[in-house]
């Protein structure tokens, strides 16, 4: 299992309007989760599954795209899309090659 895993800080004045778009997002029957700060209120992460590395930057490169639903969210986000901050990530105990080059 991999994830791709993104992270951007909504404006205060935008969070019900972006707690609402995500809630709608959710209901499509993606693979994530959301997930807000304790620390630090306002900050979110993304945590979408992917089987493959492969699949995971796929999740990615959709992600960021213009045509994707979530991009919206940028008009949310302190600083915009530049601000949001996304990496594919893999198990630490991979055995062989994988755990290499992922």
């Amino acid at each position: 299992m991999y994830i791709c895993f993104a992270e951007y800080r909504v404006s205060p004045e935008f969070r019900a309007q972006y707690l609402d778009y995500t809630a709608s997002l959710l209901q499509e029957g993606h693979d994530v989760q959301l997930y807000e700060g304790t620390d630090q209120p306002g900050l979110f992460v993304e945590v979408w599954n992917a089987a493959t590395c492969e699949q995971a930057e796929q999740i990615k490169k959709e992600r960021c795209s213009e045509r994707s639903s979530w991009m919206h969210i940028s008009s949310f986000i302190v600083g915009g899309a530049a601000k949001m901050h996304i990496w594919t990530f893999k198990p630490a105990h991979l055995k062989g090659e994988a755990a290499i080059n992922g």
